[in-house]
Parts: C-alpha cells; structure tokens; sequence
C-alpha cells in the first residue's frame, strides 16, 4: 500500500533538547524511505530526540512521487524495499539531477549493493544495526552539502541566463576580455572602434554585476 502524504513528525521549539538542530529552520528536509513501519518508527523517534524533523515514507514510489524535490534534503534509503529497491530510487534521483544527498542504510549481507550505491551517487551508506548519533550526525553533515549544491545550481542557473541574454558581439568581446585582450587589441581584432568595445564591455559587466575582468571569470567559472 503507498501513501498519499508522509508521516510527518514536528517538534515544538520548545521541546527542542539543548543543542539540537531544527532541520527545517535552517532550511531543507531528512526523509526516511523504508518499507519497515518499525524502523521508519524507530527512525522518527531517533531523530525527534536530536530536534530534528523527519518525513516518511513507506516506499521509494511514494517518496518519489510526494517529496518536495526543490528543497534541499538528506535522504536515508533502504537498499531492500518492495517494489523499487533504493538503488532503483537512487538512480531515478540521480536521473533527476537532484541535490539531495543520499545515506544508503543496510542490513548485513548487502555490503556490496551499498559499494555500488556509492559508485551511483550515494553519499555513504550505514549497516545495521547502526550507532543512533552517527546517523544523525552524517544527516546533518548531508543536509548541509545538499543546501550547498542547490546554491551552487542555482547560481549557475544564473549565469546560463546571462549567457543567453548576450548579443553575438557582447559574447564576442566576452570572450576576448576572457583570453587577456586589452579593448583597443579586441577593436582591431573585431574591426570596431575602441568606444564600442567600451560599451560593449561595460553592458556585459552590467549584465554579469561584475566591475572586473577577474570577478566575470570566476562567475563563469559556475558553468565552466
């Protein structure tokens, strides 16, 4: 049987224990994929007693149809469910380009299942039976490396988008800017007067909110 929405475990601020760390606060989600209600309870138990705030999900179907997939996440899968298996999930996910970040959990026996999971994209992967603060601690160290690939997609999102809205001659000039040219060796190069390539210039830099030659490389550097 699959679910409609996840089981959804918040904690209050104030029952928070001291030191823990609220998940959704900083922004993103855990999921617990495992077609073992006594483990996705055990795992919820788990990590409410951190202050974290865990969704989860009774199959890889249900998680991949239900979970938020533009939010940042740290995922931990089951490699032995029925239905999709976590590599089947892992490699959708990854056909997916997502930035979530995956810990593979598995039972004994399954040692070489979790090394290929890590060659298709997991980030670790955990045996059971497994220490309670180690887990909890990799999914914060995963949750973090997750908001931190969404920033980085995002940010070459943005670059591609300036990219696109060069005209042919600013892409020109770009490029010469690029290999070290200074503007009256790209006129003479382009056959434009050194005024043009001054516009021209400025109007990229604009586009890109750089003042310099050195900050557009590194923006680009995104996406190159």
């Amino acid at each position: 049987m699959s679910e409609e929405h996840p089981d959804t475990e918040a904690v209050s601020a104030g029952t928070n224990p001291v030191g823990a760390v609220d998940a959704s606060a900083e922004g993103g989600d855990i999921h617990v994929v495992d077609d073992d209600p006594a483990m996705r309870d055990s795992l919820t138990w788990l990590m409410r007693s951190r202050g974290l705030t865990a969704l989860t999900w009774e199959s890889g179907e249900a998680f991949l149809a239900g979970a938020d997939h533009a939010r940042p996440a740290a995922v931990v899968l089951d490699i032995r469910m029925a239905g999709l298996s976590g590599l089947d999930v892992l490699e959708e996910l990854r056909r997916r380009n997502t930035v979530f970040v995956v810990i593979m959990l598995t039972g004994h026996g399954d040692v070489p299942l979790a090394v290929q999971s890590l060659k298709q994209g997991a980030a670790d992967f955990i045996e059971k039976p497994f220490d309670p603060n180690e887990l909890v601690d990799r999914l914060v160290v995963a949750l973090a490396e997750s908001r931190r690939r969404l920033g980085a997609a995002r940010a070459a999102a943005s670059v591609q988008e300036r990219l696109q809205s060069l005209s042919t001659r600013e892409r020109e000039v770009m490029d010469l800017v690029l290999d070290g040219f200074l503007n009256k060796q790209i006129a003479d190069r382009l056959g434009i007067t050194m005024r043009t390539v001054e516009v021209h210039r400025a109007r990229l830099f604009d586009k890109f909110a750089v003042r310099s030659a050195v900050e557009l490389a590194q923006a680009l550097a995104r996406v190159r």
